[in-house]
């Protein structure tokens, strides 16, 4: 059986010298010394000014939305993790759905601007699969605009755009550590911001908003992730670019081996590194999807259909709406297995299904 993504995993007893440190010390939680050293490391590698160690994703795009107090409206893409949007709605703000553009797949800056409105206050953009989204474009609408922007780079770990961290621009960046991503803590998430009063609010709202063991400083929830989780974030991070760099391979022969297969892959932004966190297709039909996808099942190859639906249309709470694009691109879009346990015969045969399926 190929799943559709496998978590990495490190040499057990790599993480077991961290467990047994902490059964010494018995600090489990609240921001333990192997959270600090995991954000001090975090911030050198990705080259960041401040970060933060959180308890998930979905937790960092709230803290951020109300870090920024942002109320009424707040334009964001369809085409995206259901979080993306739910985190809007949960903080009491109104999502404004805009089309993504057709190429990248991210949200269209050319739709933005006629969004806006005297009750729109941010910009929250999904960096989809990792790809950088017109940061530039955005930024330029942010500023004439006078509104917040935040980057959902739930898959974007690693990534640099004009030569720096793409988690450098916006108000404030997330970034996912779940289990299933490119570089993982089990479970987590970090919040990444270049204003250091904005880092100061965070950290206080990541810790229920205390300002000392009597005192408070903000309305605050508790975002803090554990020693635990810590530890595998640390050892993990010893192995990140033998993983990029495996994953790499892997995704320059599904590209070679699928030459002549009826499909595209998003266009990457020219400015852009790559992180190759996920592979996916956009294939010609949601009918030969179905077919591949029913066919790979068969021979217990399992793909997912990532982004689909559209948020646009399928939360129940939300009024549907239609986006031309997305709606599109939602019915093609296919990621296929990559992990770093993937091997390169194992793509081949993938590739051979996929074929068998188009030439029949």
């Amino acid at each position: 059986m190929i799943p559709v993504t496998k978590p990495f995993l490190p040499p057990q007893a790599e993480y077991e010298k961290y467990l047994s440190d902490i059964w010494k010390r018995q600090w489990l939680t609240n921001m333990g010394p192997l959270a600090n050293e995991l954000e001090l490391q975090l911030k050198a590698y990705l080259k960041v000014q401040h970060l933060l160690f959180v308890t998930n994703g979905t937790v960092a795009l709230q803290m951020a939305i109300k870090a920024l107090d942002l109320k009424g409206e707040v334009i964001t893409t369809p085409f995206s993790f259901v979080a993306t949007t739910s985190s809007i709605v949960w903080e009491g703000c109104e999502p404004v759905f805009v089309d993504v553009d057709a190429e990248s797949l991210n949200i269209n800056p050319a739709k933005i601007e006629e969004a806006i409105t005297d009750r729109t206050s941010a910009i929250l953009a999904t960096h989809v699969y990792g790809n950088p989204c017109d940061v530039e474009a955005i930024e330029r609408i942010a500023q004439k605009h006078k509104l917040k922007v935040i980057y959902d780079g739930a898959h974007s770990f690693g990534v640099q755009i004009n030569g720096k961290s793409i988690f450098e621009y916006g108000d404030i960046s997330v970034c996912s550590l779940h289990a299933t991503k490119l570089y993982h803590s089990g479970e987590g998430g970090l919040v990444i911001t270049k204003d250091p009063e904005l880092l100061k609010k965070l950290a206080y709202i990541r810790n229920f908003g205390f300002n000392g063991p009597e005192a408070f400083a903000e309305l605050g929830i508790n975002g803090k992730n554990s020693e635990l989780h810590a530890a595998m974030g640390l050892v993990n991070l010893k192995y990140i670019d033998k993983i990029i760099e495996k994953r790499k391979i892997l995704t320059d022969q599904y590209l070679l081996k699928l030459e002549g297969f009826k499909a595209s892959v998003p266009l990457w932004n020219k400015k852009g590194s790559k992180n190759f966190a996920y592979f996916p297709l956009i294939v010609e039909s949601e009918e030969f999807l179905l077919k591949c996808m029913n066919f790979l099942q068969s021979h217990e190859v399992f793909v997912r259909r990532y982004f689909y639906p559209s948020l646009a249309t399928s939360l129940p709470y939300l009024k549907p709406e239609v986006m031309p694009v997305t709606d599109n691109v939602a019915k093609r879009a296919l990621c296929l297995p990559l992990y770093n346990d993937l091997s390169v015969e194992e793509v081949d045969m993938i590739c051979r299904l996929l074929l068998r399926v188009q030439n029949n």
